[in-house]
């Protein structure tokens, strides 16, 4: 995957991520609010003020999601973000996190929402 290809690639999979949360926000099922500058995705859990980290490391061709639970890095393995050391997929771990910083019902982020 060349440079260009992984950008638009990471451009895409931010923004499907920030549509996912902004329609669960709208649906009163998660209280949060996404802000996103460059290639940086920042969530924040409004209740209780913890914030997500989603951003693209170009050099490394790689997702970094920064969280409570700790900081995982995801490349893409046929066609799926997937986590370099244990190897669960992005948007089922963005999921997890969020139900865990929600301390709420369980959260579900789908990449075609």
């Amino acid at each position: 995957m060349t440079e260009t290809e992984f950008l638009d690639l990471a451009d895409s999979t931010l923004a499907a991520i920030e549509t996912a949360l902004d329609r669960l926000n709208d649906e009163n099922r998660l209280d949060v609010e996404c802000s996103r500058n460059g290639n940086v995705l920042e969530i924040e859990f409004l209740h209780n003020g913890s914030k997500v980290i989603v951003n693209s490391q170009a050099a490394m061709k790689e997702l970094w999601v920064a969280a409570r639970s700790g900081g995982f890095h995801y490349r893409q393995v046929d066609g799926k973000w997937i986590d370099t050391r244990d190897g669960g997929e992005l948007f089922d771990d963005l999921s997890q996190i969020a139900t865990e910083q929600s301390g709420g019902a369980p959260v579900i982020i789908s990449e075609n929402p």
